[in-house]
């Protein structure tokens, strides 16, 4: 056994080891195109990352290190993270979008040793040096501001590397909301890890050829991962642009990618759709958000049996999968099913003293798996509160039926309040995304001085179409009743998004509500 590697983890590889064995077995096949159009060998990739994790751990960067990643959709940005990993330390993505005040302090939070920026980030990395207390900053490339490390990794070897890790290392932490506050940090081990990847490795066909048009640090990342585990390749695009995706999947001979469901609608409401060639298309997972029963079935219809919808969430990483034909599974009130449980997950619907629910009835969600975190970072009481015997409460509502099928509300905390009963906004976006005038929509709750809540609907009329207020009120009244008709609808022409791509309900609060 290799000494670098801790007592009691002989034989474990964690995902980078895994990675970059399948970049040796075929090494003349393309591994990464970059947003500019550049493709990387998969030996040349393989190379450069361990070059650089060389470099890294020449400089201090070991087991139990933490490495921060300031990067876009770059092939750099790949390469820093399984160079890092690599070397043993865990690594935390900086979200666009973020303030670089809150940036600082994830960053001091995490103890952060070293911060890596690429071309896509200069412009954050010059205001987060501008703030107190930042980490040693090293660019990923030429920049005014930092050593270009990968010029001096450039310089080195690629000697192969063990890593020193063991099942139980934290392999990254993943942080979830908090524009304002430090967000929670979710603990991910390279074991869970290593195992959630394995599903998608067994069902692995004719390598793939991955677009990454949303962040890499979030969940196309782990699709780009197992792209490049299954011996497919990634095809970089800096952001989602529907017209943009559209030509890069017919240009790339695009097999797979990942959309949020309201990016889908985006792409579904493109004047390129009908002409563009989908004929390589295999699939397309989405997820994240609540899926409209209606535009589904319109995009099936677009698109083909190419759909395949994913629930999760950070802290239990993927829970559910629903096939093409599920989209004809449906539950209470016609909701859509998110799927049945994935190979090795648990899913028990819970009231709130955590009795078991029969099928049919709506609780909390409670999810076991190899899968899931091992906790908050450096929060041990929200860990025994979320974390309890193995079993994360996910705090969605749902219920799953007699064939295992589960269907979600919403978060329990999304929950709005109102005189007479309770409102989910999940459910409200699904009834007005049916009103064939509307294109998207955003539902969210409003405190007024009295700290009574309201309902609002920012909503996107269809192409051509003309909606009032008073007629999408009606519309809700007529199907849910008075008390799911919105008091506000706000007629807009876009609904915001986050950098990872959900409606962004903070801005729009912020915008319309006040």
């Amino acid at each position: 056994m290799d000494q670098r590697r801790a007592d009691g983890e002989a034989g474990f590889r964690s995902y980078v080891e895994a990675v970059l064995d399948t970049l040796s077995a075929e090494p003349a096949r393309p591994a990464v195109t970059t947003a500019e159009g550049r493709v990387i060998g998969a030996a040349e990739f393989r190379d450069q990352v361990h070059r650089l994790c060389g470099e890294l751990a020449a400089r201090g960067t070991g087991r139990g290190t933490t490495i921060v990643l300031l990067t876009g959709n770059t092939a750099e940005a790949l390469t820093a993270r399984y160079a890092a990993n690599l070397a043993g330390a865990r690594v935390v993505s900086l979200y666009k979008g973020t303030s670089p005040p809150v940036m600082a302090r994830v960053t001091e939070s995490v103890d952060c040793s070293l911060l890596l920026v690429d071309e896509r980030r200069h412009d954050t990395a010059r205001e987060l040096l501008r703030l107190p207390g930042t980490p040693r900053m090293l660019s990923l490339g030429p920049s005014d501001f930092a050593e270009d490390v990968l010029a001096a990794a450039a310089r080195r070897p690629a000697r192969p590397t063990v890593a020193p890790v063991g099942p139980d290392d934290d392999w990254c932490i993943r942080h979830t909301g908090g524009t304002t506050g430090i967000p929670k940090g979710i603990r991910m081990t390279h074991g869970s890890y290593r195992h959630s990847l394995e599903p998608w490795l067994a069902a692995a066909g004719t390598p793939p050829r991955y677009l990454a048009c949303t962040s890499l640090a979030h969940l196309a990342g782990i699709f780009a991962d197992i792209a490049l585990l299954q011996g497919g390749s990634v095809v970089l695009r800096h952001g989602f642009e529907p017209g943009d995706v559209l030509a890069a999947i017919e240009r790339e001979r695009i097999t797979h990618t990942w959309l949020l469901p309201p990016l889908l609608y985006r792409l579904l409401d493109h004047p390129d759709l009908p002409g563009t060639d989908l004929s390589g298309l295999r699939r397309i997972s989405y997820g994240g958000t609540a899926a409209s029963p209606a535009r589904m079935r319109q995009a099936a219809k677009a698109l083909g049996p190419v759909l395949y919808g994913l629930y999760g969430q950070a802290e239990a990483q993927h829970i559910t999968e629903a096939g093409p034909g599920d989209l004809e599974v449906t539950g209470p009130g016609g909701r859509l099913t998110v799927g049945r449980a994935l190979p090795g997950v648990e899913i028990a619907v819970r009231d709130a003293e955590g009795t078991d629910l029969p099928p049919g009835r709506w609780g909390e969600v409670q999810v076991r798996s190899p899968y899931v975190m091992s906790g908050y970072w450096k929060q041990p009481e929200l860990t025994a509160e979320v974390l309890r015997d193995g079993w994360v409460r996910t705090g969605d509502v749902g219920c799953l039926d007699e064939d295992g099928y589960l269907y979600i509300v919403d978060r329990i905390k999304d929950m709005i309040v109102v005189v007479g009963g309770h409102v989910y906004p999940a459910e409200l976006e699904e009834l007005l995304l049916s009103h064939p005038a509307v294109a998207e929509c955003a539902v969210f709750g409003s405190r007024d001085e009295e700290s009574v809540e309201h309902v609002h609907a920012a909503v996107v009329p269809a192409a051509g179409q003309h909606l009032t207020p008073a007629e999408i009120r009606d519309f809700v009244t007529a199907r849910k009743g008075r008390l799911y008709a919105p008091e506000a609808v706000h007629l807009v022409p876009g609904i915001p998004l986050t950098a990872a791509g959900k409606p962004d309900k903070k801005l729009l609060r912020s915008q319309l509500s006040g």
